[in-house]
């Protein structure tokens, strides 16, 4: 009798208790699932495998000045301390980027110093053997996977994944990224790929972890801030406050001080030994011109000579 009743008790109670929660296992595959399996398409593969031919073909093509500007900052991080980093003059080319572009270059400089010591010479100014051509270029096409991992994330989370296919690869494909990165050489498909998985976390309901990957691409490029005022009113509208207008204390609380601590990491070595302002005044050169006087004449000249004239009036 009792064994013939605890029998279908223990069953249902065991049931009722595997009802209560997933199983560890199952939260774990979910994960793993969503971060770390792509099924890639045939067809994704011959998109990136084209374009990768296409980038490599371009490598002995045109280089702008961007190109030494960017050996220069890899001979800074290398050869320098950082206390030294937003002082130095060897070159014109100056670092005037945020920390994490400098801690970014500086993690570049490492392989380079193996393939050639002379890429990271502070004295080898306008150094251009082969060497570092196709260093510099693989380095971009490397970052550039940031931004073709986070579309393929826009594909699989997208409710008519054919056309965000095609808007997707027409992103991944833009010329605007092949003339200015692979050709004239600059890292904006690493920087868009960042923001891209900023807008991806706050359209999957993680507002806390977009603000911070937002806070980290602004200490990538500050030329981003234009973006901070949007992002600022739509996380204290979708994160801060509720449909009542009542402030989420925990979750401001969390997201100021989660941003802060970004800025920590990447201001606080200069602040520590008292640079703020040296480094400011390279990220901001006001008293330089807001447009380097360097560059070629361009749609920059126009807007000076714009500014200029109607500093006359």
């Amino acid at each position: 009798m009792t064994k013939e009743h605890d029998g279908p008790q223990t069953l249902k109670e065991t049931t009722s208790t595997s009802n209560l929660a997933p199983a560890p296992s199952a939260t774990v595959t979910a994960f793993y699932d969503s971060w770390f399996r792509w099924n890639i398409l045939p067809s994704e593969w011959d998109i990136l495998c084209l374009s990768t031919v296409l980038k490599v073909l371009l490598f002995p093509s045109y280089r702008s000045t961007d190109f030494e500007v960017h050996r220069n900052w890899l001979a800074i991080t290398h050869t320098l301390p950082i206390s030294k980093w937003y002082y130095d003059t060897t070159s014109e080319w100056t670092l005037d980027y945020p920390p994490f572009f400098a801690y970014f270059e500086k993690l570049m400089s490492i392989p380079a110093s193996f393939i050639d010591p002379k890429i990271v010479d502070l004295n080898n100014l306008n150094y251009d053997g082969w060497s570092v051509i196709a260093y510099q270029r693989s380095t971009v096409i490397i970052t550039e996977l940031v931004l073709g991992a986070v579309l393929l994330k826009f594909i699989r989370g997208s409710v008519e994944p054919p056309i965000q296919r095609i808007i997707s690869a027409s992103i991944f494909l833009h010329p605007g990224f092949l003339i200015v990165d692979h050709i004239h050489f600059q890292y904006n498909g690493f920087m868009y790929g960042i923001l891209l998985w900023s807008i991806l976390l706050a359209r999957n309901s993680n507002k806390l972890a977009s603000g911070i990957l937002f806070a980290v691409l602004l200490n990538f490029k500050h030329i981003y801030m234009y973006l901070a005022p949007a992002y600022f009113i739509y996380l204290l509208r979708s994160f801060c406050l509720s449909p009542t207008g009542q402030v989420h204390v925990k979750n401001f609380l969390s997201l100021a001080n989660a941003v802060i601590a970004v800025f920590v990491v990447s201001l606080g070595p200069f602040a520590l030994m008292g640079q703020i302002p040296q480094l400011l005044s390279r990220l901001f050169p006001f008293t330089r011109g807001l447009n380097h006087a360097y560059w070629a004449p361009n749609f920059w000249a126009l807007v000076t000579a714009a500014d200029r004239v109607l500093l006359k009036f």
